[in-house]
């Protein structure tokens, strides 16, 4: 071909140069940015799959660091209710140490209550004073807020964690189904025989009063007849009390209410029978007023219920085990004081009633407790031990629902621990009462997850651990103070209840963060981080260059534009091979 207006090689060689110089441009491009898709023309599916792995990439990566802060915190948290921790131990040495009144003084139990002081002193200014970039983590800030508190027979509740969802309340509603029993064994009225009545006689001249004790009444041991003489009470000419805790009838009387002959003597006769307990008569036809006795009258030990025989027994509670002996005729009234003098080491407390015999009953509730009573000896004709309810018996714990799950109990407590609601509650003793109430909003709220969603997020309540919350059903801290009903100058046993149900407390929170901190932070990083390692993998497969393969479209690239360029040239030339024809 001659032509020379169209020179189709040079437009052919154009072509195949600009279309390599774009290939060379593009490998320069992904070479640099070592990105595959730089623009979206470059791959516009891969561009929509890119981006939607980038951004969850994005969001995974803010779950971790939410998850290492939610960290951070708790292990802040762990560290000031260690110091709790410790100063509350060093407050129950003190409290042991006070027990032992007999071997300190006064003035090292007042120094040893001063240390106690101090160390409430301090529980409240760590509870003021542990915080994360200014946000208080024990002083109650963080823990739910609810209406249970006003439920008269809630005694102590815990909620430790509440997914309010989108409502931002949970409405909780509690049904018992069966209350807390104690453990019990009774030892009926036949295994006891009933005491004979012994007479006080009071003596005034040549007229008695012959007072006897009634023998199936209460028990009636030693009581003593005591006067009270010329007190104005009005038209009433005497009146008799029975005290059965002091085992003692007070007879009031006015000798200057007198109007006729033995008035005194048949007022106080009738006000001693009219007791109910007591029998009373006069003899005698003397005119003499009373003449108080030196010493006051007793009925020795009349009345009740005793045994008939030698008896020796150990009673085992959920506290102990202790052995009793006790001899023929004692009073089931005796055994019981006996029993109820160890109680706090037995866990075992007992009564008597003449309707139905020696009750012991288990001084706590549920199925840990128990009254184990075996008889070691009992002489012959002795009928206690055949009159046994039972030789062992458990208490039953609580059985409950709350929003329709079954609730674990122990004793007077009840858990639960599902995915929206975690609680522990405790109701007073042997409740039976149905109630409702609303957790209304608090807790720490940690997001965990890549969505804003309430199953990728966790809320931790964290109560305040100053000494006028931290306690429970037996009482709060701050009542082992100076001046305090539980100090140790008032009440050291109850101190000691005090501060173990603390501790108890403190642990079990410390315990429960713990667990948080381990099970659901450390695990959901694990998961998380996986999780985006995964995704950037597939996230770098997809956008990322492959320099190996970019390396060789690069140096093809380049080989074809320096050809393509000499071509070009070459096909340029050509139209100049006409000028020949014109020569």
């Amino acid at each position: 071909m001659t032509r020379i207006n169209t020179n189709v090689p040079s437009l052919v060689a154009q072509s195949r140069l600009q279309n390599s110089n774009q290939d060379l441009q593009t490998a320069l491009t992904r070479l640099s940015t070592g990105l595959r898709i730089n623009t979206g023309a470059d791959d516009p599916a891969g561009l929509i799959a890119s981006e939607a792995l980038r951004s969850e990439i994005t969001s995974l990566g803010k779950a971790v660091s939410n998850t290492r802060r939610a960290s951070q915190i708790i292990s802040t948290a762990d560290s000031g209710l260690g110091q709790v921790s410790n100063l509350l131990n060093d407050i129950r040495g003190l409290v042991v140490e006070a027990a032992n009144s007999g071997g300190l003084s006064n003035e090292e139990i007042a120094a040893n209550q001063l240390q106690i002081d101090s160390s409430l002193e301090a529980i409240n200014r760590i509870s003021q004073s542990t915080t994360f970039q200014g946000s208080k983590l024990l002083d109650g800030t963080l823990d739910f807020v609810s209406t249970a508190r006003s439920v008269a027979s809630v005694r102590d509740i815990n909620i430790d964690q509440a997914n309010l969802g989108t409502v931002g309340q949970i409405n909780a509603e509690v049904v018992i189904n069966s209350a807390a029993t104690q453990a019990e064994v009774i030892a009926g009225t036949t295994g006891f025989s009933a005491a004979a009545a012994a007479n006080a006689t009071i003596v005034s001249g040549a007229n008695s009063i012959a007072v006897t004790a009634s023998a199936t009444g209460s028990d009636f041991n030693d009581v003593q007849i005591v006067f009270n003489n010329d007190v104005a009470i009005g038209d009433v000419a005497a009146s008799a009390v029975y005290d059965a805790s002091q085992g003692i009838v007070t007879v009031t009387y006015n000798s200057a209410a007198a109007t006729s002959t033995n008035s005194d003597l048949n007022a106080i006769t009738t006000a001693i029978d009219g007791l109910g307990d007591f029998g009373a008569v006069l003899t005698g036809t003397g005119t003499d007023a009373l003449v108080e006795p030196a010493t006051a009258a007793t009925t020795g030990k009349t009345g009740g219920e005793v045994l008939n025989s030698d008896l020796v027994f150990q009673l085992s509670g959920e506290n102990g085990s202790e052995t009793f002996n006790f001899g023929d005729g004692t009073a089931a009234s005796q055994i019981a004081d006996a029993v109820n003098l160890v109680a706090d080491s037995t866990g075992v407390s007992a009564s008597f009633s003449a309707a139905t015999g020696l009750t012991f009953q288990s001084t706590g509730y549920g199925s840990n407790t128990l009254v184990d009573i075996e008889v070691i000896s009992e002489s012959a004709g002795g009928t206690f031990a055949a009159n046994l309810s039972a030789d062992r018996a458990n208490g039953a714990d609580i059985i409950a629902t709350v929003n329709g799950v079954e609730a674990d109990g122990q004793g007077n407590t009840l858990s639960i621990n599902t995915s929206v609601l975690d609680l522990t509650l405790t109701v007073d003793a042997g409740s039976t009462t149905n109630f409702a109430f609303q957790i209304t909003g608090g807790g720490a709220l940690f997001q965990l997850g890549p969505d804003v969603t309430t199953n990728q997020q966790a809320r931790l309540g964290i109560g305040s651990v100053s000494v006028g919350q931290l306690g429970g059903a037996n009482g709060r801290l701050y009542e082992l103070g100076s001046g305090q009903a539980r100090s140790l100058e008032n009440d050291v046993a109850g101190a000691s209840v005090i501060i173990e149900d603390v501790i108890s407390k403190v642990t079990g929170l410390r315990g429960r963060l713990g667990a948080f901190q381990s099970t659901t932070l450390d695990s959901n990083m694990v998961s998380l981080n996986e999780t985006m390692a995964n995704l950037q993998e597939a996230e770098s497969s997809i956008r990322d260059a492959d320099f190996a393969q970019e390396s060789a479209n690069l140096t093809r690239a380049q080989i074809l534009v320096q050809s393509g360029t000499n071509v070009l040239a070459l096909a340029n030339q050509n139209p100049q091979n006409v000028l020949s024809l014109l020569r």
